[in-house]
């Protein structure tokens, strides 16, 4: 934080304090209500999938992880609690009439807070350890976009010429196949054949390592292959912004290699842009999840996934709601805090901003 001194009439200094860019943006962000509830709903939901059970203690003990935060093990199943719920839950839902009444149907019981599924597991449980699904998309997407977008875009802008041109024109390709279809594409591929593939080829290894993650492999992948053209687009435009600045070009007299010219003066000035673009992307990475998982082609069963408690309860959903509309809130909540945070962001790290706030 730098110290400005400014001089008084009659000769009294006194010294004020400028705050940085970050400082200022930080201060910015904090007076934003949303983000801040967003910021807060992520927190606590980053909290509640690594919390779900002791797995993370047990991580290196090989013990059986036992449920802390959920109710119970997301696979426990109790036949003749199927779909089950509690009385408070008629209440909500009217037209869940519990048994004991005319035309009743639902089985009463407080051992379920939200009640039970079409097999007997509790509900509030499996939407608990389906956080771990959702936000390993949330990290393990920008994670991705980040290192190849932005090494990508960094060399096409700062290099130009021949060099961008063939590296954008590639991105435009890229663009040109549908984000979603190409994910679906890609899981159906490698998930439509019921025979087990042949050991020792490629199939065999990577259907190995998706089915040891929980069928979570394919989707890092098939979001992996998508998501960073965008950000490289970003990047790529930053850059030409920047490597015409009198720094760069000082840089440049001073010998300054390009290596470190594009990681020490140039990838500093566009951290902001690329944080606030890809936490606005983060939601189209759950939902595109939510989706796989939706029509069949996400986690492996019994790995609960918002997507997949929603596609399980739609038949029922007018008989059942609440089987469908909390892992469906769930689902809201998250996406709207990640966009309540980015909107945030946007704003706090908008230069024109800076000293009007």
């Amino acid at each position: 934080m730098a110290v400005q001194e400014q001089v008084l009439p009659g000769g009294v200094a006194i010294r004020r304090r400028e705050s940085g860019l970050w400082a200022d943006a930080m201060r910015r962000l904090l007076r934003n209500r949303a983000a801040v509830i967003g910021g807060i709903v992520i927190i606590l939901f980053f909290l509640m999938a690594i919390f779900a059970d002791n797995s993370v203690f047990t991580l290196f003990t090989g013990q059986e992880a036992q449920p802390l935060i959920a109710p119970q093990s997301y696979e426990k199943q109790s036949l003749i609690d199927n779909n089950a719920a509690p009385l408070w839950m008629t209440k909500v839902f009217p037209s869940m009439l519990p048994k004991g009444v005319e035309g009743g149907y639902v089985q009463i019981t407080d051992k379920y807070t939200l009640g039970a599924d079409d097999v007997g597991r509790d509900l509030l449980s499996r939407i608990i350890y389906g956080t771990r699904v959702s936000l390993s998309v949330a990290i393990v997407g920008p994670f991705i976009s980040l290192i190849v977008g932005v090494t990508f875009g960094t060399i096409a802008g700062y290099f130009g010429g021949r060099v961008d041109n063939l590296m954008m024109r590639f991105v435009d390709v890229m663009y040109a196949f549908p984000t979603l279809l190409l994910i679906i594409l890609l899981m159906a591929f490698f998930r439509s054949t019921t025979s087990a593939p042949e050991p020792g080829t490629l199939r065999f290894y990577l259907t190995s390592i998706d089915n040891a993650m929980g069928g979570m492999f394919f989707i890092f992948v098939g979001i992996g292959i998508t998501a960073w053209m965008s950000m490289a687009r970003i990047t790529r435009g930053q850059i030409l912004s920047l490597k015409e600045k009198e720094f760069i070009e000082a840089a440049h007299a001073l010998g300054v290699r390009d290596i470190r010219i594009m990681l020490k003066h140039i990838l500093p000035n566009i951290v902001g842009p690329i944080v606030v673009a890809e936490t606005l992307a983060i939601p189209n990475y759950i939902a595109y999840e939510a989706f796989l998982s939706f029509i069949g082609l996400g986690v492996n069963r019994p790995t609960p996934s918002w997507g997949a408690l929603i596609a399980d309860a739609a038949r029922g959903i007018r008989t059942y709601p609440n089987q469908v509309i909390f892992p469906a809130l769930a689902l809201a909540i998250i996406m709207f805090a990640f966009n309540f945070l980015g909107d945030g962001l946007r704003d706090a790290l908008d230069p024109r901003l800076r000293g009007n706030q």
